[in-house]
């Protein structure tokens, strides 16, 4: 992997001086990740002008246990934690010589980019924009990988889940199960807080998950997804609890069920990303659920939940093959309850048989 690193780096570097930078300055965490294959907290990456270096506030690698550097990236660790990381980057770059330094000022509070003015008031500090995130949007296989083992791990807790008892249960407790068995199947943690909805709270999205104990006849929807070396796939699904579904209920399912086909089916490379969010939002819309449908229906995953490319009515852009996506819509019933299915997925195109689904525990109604 040391050598994927150094070519991501390459790549940028390339970029940067294109237009005009003699070197940039990374401080996104999931980009500095992305770059180095490591983020300690509050990290900043240099690249170029001469070498490329990690800098930390403290050492993050630990020789016991044999984790170093990716390849020829450098290592400088700041002599005091009050300490500055992008700061000291900026400084490095000055005495090699540069003229320019690209900089991420999306990620830069504008008192830490006076900072760096200050620091290095020679440097012409230029804006490196979404760079790194526009060079992150296409995964290789060696990342899908990574997000294929994340959805695995996300599907057997949850069909973990489903074989145990549930009513009586409250929401909050059955989170933190699932976030428990998410790391006993291997994931470093939860890839977002885990949300469990039961009853009027089903479907929400977002919900958090609170002391209300799941009944006979409920709609339990579950939202929960796992970090596998940084990659995270998120999954949803929607059950009826102890009885047979109600009439409400299967009509609602059906139709939420047929909006997130309809969007799965759209994301082929070259079809704008708007028109995933219009193949299944129209479905909703002619179920007279126009105004319950959230602001997208799906988004980009990979190292942070809520990536590139947004699967909007506004998004621009159109996808690209091995760009990993959700597709999630959901309705919300106001006192009743709702419905959610989420699935990770990653762009393929039809030659090599259409878009991979990664999460795969059924989206067939269950009554648990």
């Amino acid at each position: 992997m040391s050598d994927v690193y150094a070519a991501r780096r390459s790549r940028l570097l390339e970029r940067c001086m294109t237009s005009g930078s003699e070197a940039a300055l990374v401080t996104g965490a999931a980009n500095v990740r992305y770059l180095a294959g490591h983020a300690p907290a509050g990290a900043a990456l240099l690249v170029g002008p001469v070498h490329d270096v990690l800098l930390c506030v403290s050492d993050p690698f630990d020789a016991a246990v044999g984790v170093r550097p990716a390849g020829d990236l450098r290592v400088f660790v700041l002599p005091s934690p009050e300490g500055d990381p992008a700061a000291a980057g900026a400084e490095r770059a000055a005495a090699a010589g540069a003229g320019s330094l690209a900089v991420e000022e999306h990620h830069l509070t504008v008192r830490r980019h006076r900072a760096l003015r200050s620091v290095a008031p020679g440097l012409r500090l230029e804006d490196l924009g979404p760079a790194v995130e526009q060079q992150r949007l296409v995964k290789d296989e060696e990342e899908i990988s990574c997000l294929r083992i994340a959805a695995e791990i996300a599907d057997q807790a949850l069909g973990e889940l489903l074989e145990s008892i549930l009513v009586g249960r409250t929401e909050r407790h059955l989170a933190l199960e699932l976030e428990r068995r998410l790391v006993d199947h291997g994931a470093t943690g939860a890839a977002f807080p885990t949300s469990v909805g039961t009853g009027p709270d089903a479907g929400l999205a977002g919900h958090v998950p609170s002391d209300r104990r799941v009944e006979e006849g409920d709609f339990l929807t579950v939202c929960l997804g796992a970090d596998y070396r940084g990659y995270r796939s998120e999954i949803a699904r929607t059950f009826v609890i102890g009885t047979s579904p109600a009439d409400w209920q299967i009509e609602l399912y059906e139709q939420v069920f047929a909006a997130q086909r309809a969007g799965r089916e759209a994301l082929l490379p070259g079809t704008p990303c708007r028109e995933v969010d219009r193949a299944a939002r129209r479905v909703l819309e002619a179920a007279g659920h126009g105004d319950r449908v959230g602001p997208w229906i799906g988004h980009g995953v990979g190292l942070e939940n809520g990536e590139d490319p947004r699967l909007a009515p506004s998004a621009m852009g159109k996808l690209d093959a091995c760009v990993p996506v959700t597709v999630d819509p959901g309705v919300h019933l106001p006192g009743r309850g709702g419905v959610r299915i989420d699935d990770t997925l990653v762009v393929r195109p039809e030659a090599d048989g259409g878009p991979e689904l990664l999460t795969i525990t059924t989206k067939e109604l269950l009554a648990l």
